[in-house]
């Protein structure tokens, strides 16, 4: 079934769909919350939180952007808004190789060159931390990070460089020991 179909069904009370549009985006979703926050049982309460304001607000998706697009925008606010009433978490309680398979990551990884990564990017300004995450680490595009924090994609572009920048700066002792 069409996903235009599936929100119809939603907002007509039809539960099932509406498992089946959950179903169809919660790991995205979750992945995405898990990566601007660093800690898992977060990242499944703010992907319920996600879902729970997204059906709310259901009959005002225009579907002028992909459904995905407004879920995930959804999703970056909801998580925004937990983080600034959360203190920033000083040390990740469980590493996201623990978490979820990953096949873009190389198998052996430093773990003091992991943790020294998670903490700069953690430093990072909330424009630029969410900017790097999405793009470097989840692969979304330019333009589908435009679409989503509603900003130009030649601002996303400038926003990762910079962040980029910021890193290459917190992690310059490192340059000799890894290969780029």
């Amino acid at each position: 079934m069409k996903e235009p179909e599936l929100i119809a069904q939603v907002l007509a009370g039809d539960r099932a769909a509406a498992r089946a549009l959950y179903d169809a985006h919660a790991p995205r979703v979750f992945r995405l919350a898990y990566r601007l926050t660093g800690d898992g049982d977060l990242a499944r309460e703010l992907t319920q939180d996600t879902f729970v304001r997204a059906f709310a607000q259901l009959a005002r998706f225009r579907g002028d952007a992909a459904f995905s697009t407004w879920l995930h925008r959804i999703t970056i606010s909801v998580t925004s808004n937990a983080m600034r009433k959360i203190t920033r978490m000083h040390t990740r309680e469980v590493e996201l190789d623990d978490t979820l398979p990953t096949t873009t990551e190389p198998a052996a990884v430093d773990p003091i060159l992991r943790d020294r990564l998670a903490r700069a990017i953690d430093a990072l300004p909330e424009i630029y931390r969410i900017t790097v995450i999405m793009h470097d680490m989840e692969g979304y595009t330019h333009t589908e990070i435009g679409e989503i924090l509603g900003i130009a994609e030649g601002t996303c572009k400038s926003r990762l460089s910079i962040a980029r920048a910021q890193l290459r700066a917190a992690l310059h002792d490192l340059a000799g020991e890894v290969n780029t």
